[in-house]
C-alpha cells in the first residue's frame, strides 16, 4: 500500500515553523514489518541492539555532544524516530511527526538517550532479560556505558527489528562515529539538516521511507503468474528437510546468554586463507562448523541437519523515491543449508566438502531467479501467520480465544511429510570492517563488537563475523529454555573445530 500522508491545515502563516500536529507522515507496515512487529508487542521479541566498546577522550563523549549526533541521524532517518500505531491486524502503521525546530528535534533525541555506569556485559544482559526498552512509541534508543574518569566507553544502539536489519545497525553506528569525530559545528550540522528537510512547507517530504515489499522489482500480476509464484514456492519449501534439534525444557523463565568467542589477527589471517584455499568464504565454512560440531554432541545421526540464515535482499531492490535514500529498512529474506549429519572418522575432507555444500546452497539461494518471487510468497506466508498468531494471542489474554470447531466431514488421509526442522540460525554478517570507516575516526578506537536481539523462549542464534581484523563467533540463547549440557557440549565442540580445521 502506498504510503499516506496526513496534513491538518493551520492557521500560522509562518512557513519555517511547522507544528508536529499539522503535519504527519504515515505508512502502513508492510507484511515483513508486520511479521517481526506483531510478536514483539508483550515483550519486545527481537528488538535489535547492537553493541560497541571502544576508546576515546572523555570530552569526545560529552552528553550533549552525542545528543547532538544522535538528533543528526533520527533527522537523517525519519523511522528512527516514528511510532507505531495498530488499528486493526491488517492496518498498522508508521506514525511521524516531524519536529517544529531544531530544538525539538535535540529534545526528541535527547530524551532517546541514557547514561549508564555499568559494564558491558550488565547494559547487554538488562536489554536482552530486563524489561523492554522499547515500546511502540519509542522505536530507537542509545544507551551510552561510562565510568568515571575513564576513556573507555559501551555504546549501545536499540531498534525494533521492523525498523531495519543488522545492515542498517551497523552502518548507522559508523554514521555516529563518524559524526562524532566531525570537526565543523555538530550545531551547524543539525540545523542544516532540519532546515533541509523541515523548514519550509515548499520542500518537505510527502513520504516515508517504503516497505520491502514495494521496494522490490514488480513482478507480473495475473492470477495464472501468481499461481505459478505460489507452486515454486511450496515447492521449494518442500525440500527443506532436517531432523535434529537441541533437548530442549519449559518452565522455566526466559534467560538469555551470549557466550563469545574472538580469535586474533594473526589467527584470523590463517583462518580466512584457509578458508579461501579450499574455495569457501568463512560463511560457509560457518555452516560446516556447526555440521561437525552438533555430530559430534549427538548420538542419533540418521536425519539430516538443517540451518537457517537471512538473506541480504538490498542488492535486488530497485532505486526509490523521496526519503528513500535511509538506510533503515528492512530487507531480509531467509534461506536454509541441510547437510548430512554423519562425519567419517578422518573428517578434514569431509569437512571442506560441506563447506563447499553450504556456499552451493547459499549461492542458488541467492542466485535463483525466482528470488523475488519466493521473497514475496515468504512475506506474504510470515505476515499471514502472525496476524493469525497474533489474533489468537489477544482472544487468549482476554478469555475469549475458542479453537476452531471439527470438520463434520472425514479428513482425507495425509501424505507422511520428512521432518522439517532447524538446529539453529546463523546470522553471518561478513567483513564488518568493509563497514566501520576507522580512518574517520582516528580518535575512537574500537575493539569490540557485540550483537544481537531479545529472543523468545528457546530462541538460538549464532553469529559469525569479523571485526577489527579478528574472527567472532556469538551464541545468543535461552539458557533456560534448553538442556544445558548440550548446548555446552556443542558450543565447545565449536570452538575446537575452528582451531582444528581453520587455522
Amino acid at each position: 500500500m502506498p504510503p499516506i500522508l496526513r496534513r491538518v491545515d493551520s492557521q500560522s502563516s509562518d512557513d519555517t515553523l511547522v507544528g508536529r500536529q499539522n503535519h504527519a507522515l504515515e505508512r502502513q507496515l508492510g507484511d515483513t514489518e508486520a511479521s517481526y512487529f506483531l510478536p514483539s508487542r508483550e515483550s519486545g521479541v527481537n528488538d535489535m541492539y547492537l553493541h560497541l566498546g571502544f576508546r576515546t577522550n572523555v570530552s569526545t563523549m560529552a552528553r550533549a555532544r552525542v545528543a547532538l549526533v544522535w538528533a543528526i541521524l533520527r533527522l537523517r532517518h525519519p523511522l528512527l524516530a516514528a511510532k507505531v500505531d495498530m488499528l486493526d491486524y491488517n492496518d498498522i502503521r508508521f506514525v511521524y511527526n516531524p519536529p517544529e525546530s531544531v530544538e525539538d528535534a535535540l529534545e526528541n533525541a535527547a530524551s532517546t538517550l541514557e547514561y549508564r555506569s555499568q559494564s558491558k556485559d550488565e547494559l547487554i544482559d538488562a536489554y536482552l532479560n530486563g524489561p523492554r526498552t522499547l515500546s511502540n512509541e519509542r522505536l530507537s534508543y542509545l544507551i551510552v556505558g561510562s565510568r568515571e574518569s575513564s576513556e573507555d566507553f559501551d555504546l549501545l544502539i536499540c531498534a525494533t527489528h521492523f525498523l531495519g536489519d543488522g545492515m542498517a545497525l551497523h552502518q548507522c553506528a559508523n554514521d555516529f562515529f563518524g559524526l562524532l569525530s566531525e570537526q565543523a559545528s555538530l550545531e551547524t550540522i543539525l540545523e542544516d539538516e532540519w532546515e533541509n528537510w523541515w523548514g519550509s512547507k515548499t520542500k518537505m517530504p510527502s513520504q516515508l521511507p517504503e516497505p520491502l515489499e514495494t521496494r522490490l522489482p514488480p513482478l507480473p500480476r495475473s492470477k495464472f503468474h501468481q499461481a505459478v509464484r505460489r507452486v515454486d514456492f511450496e515447492t521449494a519449501q518442500s525440500k527443506l528437510i532436517g531432523g535434529q534439534s537441541f533437548p530442549r525444557r519449559s518452565g522455566h523463565a526466559r534467560k538469555t546468554v551470549v557466550p563469545t568467542t574472538s580469535f586474533d589477527g594473526d589467527k584470523t589471517k590463517a583462518m580466512l586463507k584457509k578458508c579461501k584455499a579450499h574455495g569457501v568464504s568463512i560463511s560457509a565454512a560457518l555452516f560446516s562448523l556447526c555440521n561437525y560440531a552438533w555430530a559430534r554432541t549427538v548420538d542419533d545421526r540418521s536425519q539430516p541437519t538443517m540451518m537457517y540464515s537471512a538473506l541480504n535482499l538490498r542488492p535486488t531492490l530497485t532505486a526509490s523515491a523521496a526519503l528513500n535514500d535511509t538506510y533503515w529498512f528492512l530487507a531480509i529474506g531467509y534461506f536454509n543449508v541441510v547437510l548430512p549429519t554423519f562425519f567419517p572418522e578422518e573428517a578434514e575432507k569431509t569437512f571442506w566438502h560441506r563447506a563447499r555444500m553450504a556456499k552451493s546452497q547459499s549461492t542458488r539461494a541467492a542466485k535463483t531467479p525466482m528470488l523475488v518471487s519466493r521473497s514475496m510468497e515468504m512475506a506474504r506466508e510470515r505476515g499471514e501467520r502472525a496476524r493469525v498468531w497474533a489474533r489468537e494471542d489477544d482472544e487468549k489474554a482476554l478469555g475469549i480465544w475458542k479453537p476452531s470447531p471439527p470438520h463434520n466431514q472425514q479428513p482425507e488421509p495425509k501424505k507422511a511429510k520428512a521432518p522439517c526442522v532447524c538446529l539453529i540460525g546463523l546470522s553471518l554478517l561478513g567483513n564488518l570492517d568493509g563497514i566501520y570507516k576507522h580512518d574517520r575516526f582516528p580518535h575512537i578506537k574500537l575493539h569490540t563488537l557485540t550483537t544481537g536481539s531479545r529472543q523468545r523462549a528457546g530462541g538460538m542464534l549464532l553469529f559469525g563475523y569479523t571485526f577489527c581484523g579478528k574472527l567472532w563467533l556469538s551464541l545468543g540463547y535461552d539458557e533456560n529454555g534448553f538442556e544445558t549440557s548440550s548446548v555446552q557440549r556443542f558450543w565447545n565442540n565449536l570452538n575446537n573445530a575452528a582451531d582444528t580445521f581453520l587455522v
